[in-house]
């Protein structure tokens, strides 16, 4: 029976020791948030950028340029000089601005946003006019229409512009200082 005993005892000692399996999940994500989410993104895309097209060909004496960031802009007052530089990352820019919605009300006056210093690329600014100024020389004063996703996007700027708001920004470079690394 001491022969039975100590068989019974490995057999149960082996058998509790057994390892937990990993459990199975119970609910399986289909992604299907990303896919709406990338859906309602593209048919706000289409709705601005068709608002945008009605603006410019309602004002089709001024020459519309599309950039290869995906906002649209005209020059106001253009410099000739080809001697005349554009900002370059580090470089110090000087500039004035106001900002309209799309039926051209006007949501902050140039007052507001009056000879702004601007470190390009390396401070905080809303995606589009960070890239317009990069097209700009000093002097020059440019009008942009920026789609939502190129303005303040979803969040706005928490205080006038709200959500998903296309903007129209004339800007005028005042001056670029280049930086020492330049």
């Amino acid at each position: 029976m001491n022969k039975f005993s100590a068989l019974l005892l490995i057999v149960l000692i082996s058998f509790s020791c057994k390892t937990p399996e990993a459990r199975k999940p119970i609910s399986v994500k289909s992604g299907s948030f990303i896919n709406e989410s990338v859906e309602r993104n593209k048919k706000l895309n289409a709705k601005e950028q068709a608002l945008i097209k009605d603006i410019m060909s309602a004002n089709d004496s001024n020459e519309y340029i599309a950039s290869e960031n995906g906002f649209w802009y005209y020059y106001n007052t253009k410099t000739n000089e080809e001697t005349a530089i554009t900002p370059g990352f580090g470089d110090v820019v000087n500039y004035s601005y106001h900002l309209k919605n799309l039926n051209g009300d006007l949501i902050y006056p140039t007052d507001y946003f009056k000879n702004l210093d601007y470190t390009m690329d390396k401070q905080e600014l809303f995606t589009g006019l960070r890239e317009g100024l990069k097209l700009m020389k000093p002097g020059e004063t440019v009008t942009f229409l920026f789609p939502s996703q190129k303005a303040y996007g979803y969040y706005g700027d928490e205080n006038k512009i709200g959500t998903n708001v296309p903007l129209i920004a004339e800007v005028t470079l005042n001056s670029i200082t280049k930086s020492q690394d330049n």
